[in-house]
């Protein structure tokens, strides 16, 4: 019977040869590309909220019926997990591919179920909080929290705009300036610091949550509660969410029931 010598050697020599059989195969085996249509954040805390006050009662002068920025207050750090998000604004293009294969009904502004010609690239509109959650789960994806979307948005520097601190009308789709949504991506100045387009203007994007006061807030909303769900963004300056420059800031927060359809508020995934 071989010693335990000769027994250890051969064992050895027989994993090298395994090892060098199966290395070119090894080689050629890459891991997972990562989505080229998707933005990596990596996780940490961020500035959330903010102490801004409307001093000069700007809110009542554009006939708002609630005080600006009350509901961002108290600003806080708050830790989030690395996550994906998407690169661009969901498109007609992207959300018609998922009305085909779950037979979904169309949104409302598409005539005859379909998105106008020429419009591929641009944002899809008109899809409520359910749809555009169906949408992300088909995808293997989901909303963003609130959370992920406002880091995703202004980074760890606490910028008020994606871009920086300044308003810049030619860094985003605002004010009723292109009238009405423009192809996704039209922006790149204006993009996020982790490379995400449009999260300022073109459309209003669905979250996840629901409009909650921060911990520690003390403004008394009476529409707090599970009624809203967040939106984000700003849009391009439509009907019912006309756009002030306000409105396109990175901490602000605005509310639409989960079943509403609007002609400037879409969406965009996370993982």
């Amino acid at each position: 019977m071989p010693d335990s010598s000769f027994r250890k050697k051969f064992f050895t020599g027989l994993g090298i040869i395994s090892l060098l059989l199966i290395l070119p195969f090894l080689q050629g085996c890459k891991p997972p590309a990562a989505d080229e249509n998707m933005v990596r954040v990596p996780k940490g805390e961020f500035t959330m909220g903010s102490e801004r006050i409307d001093t000069e009662a700007k809110a009542m002068q554009y006939g708002s019926s609630k005080p600006w920025f009350a509901n961002e207050r108290p600003e806080r750090k708050v830790f989030v997990d690395d996550f994906s998000i998407d690169k661009y604004e969901v498109t007609n293009a992207e959300y018609a591919e998922f009305v085909k294969a779950t037979n979904r009904k169309a949104p409302p502004v598409w005539a005859d179920g379909k998105f106008p010609e020429g419009k591929e690239k641009y944002p899809v509109i008109a899809v409520s909080w359910f749809d555009a959650g169906d949408y992300c789960k088909w995808k293997g994806k989901r909303l963003p929290s609130e959370a992920e979307w406002e880091k995703a948005a202004r980074g760890t520097d606490g910028r008020v705009f994606p871009w920086g601190n300044d308003f810049d009308i030619k860094k985003l789709n605002a004010l009723g300036e292109h009238n009405g949504t423009t192809a996704v991506g039209s922006f790149p100045e204006g993009k996020s610091p982790y490379g995400a387009y449009d999260m300022a203007g073109n459309v209003l994007e669905w979250t996840n949550d629901w409009y909650k006061p921060y911990p520690g807030n003390t403004y008394n909303d009476k529409d707090f509660g599970e009624k809203y769900k967040v939106v984000r963004g700003g849009g391009w300056g439509g009907i019912g969410h006309y756009t002030l420059q306000v409105y396109v800031t990175t901490p602000f927060r605005r509310v639409a029931p989960p079943k509403g359809a609007f002609n400037d508020l879409g969406f965009r995934c996370v993982k």
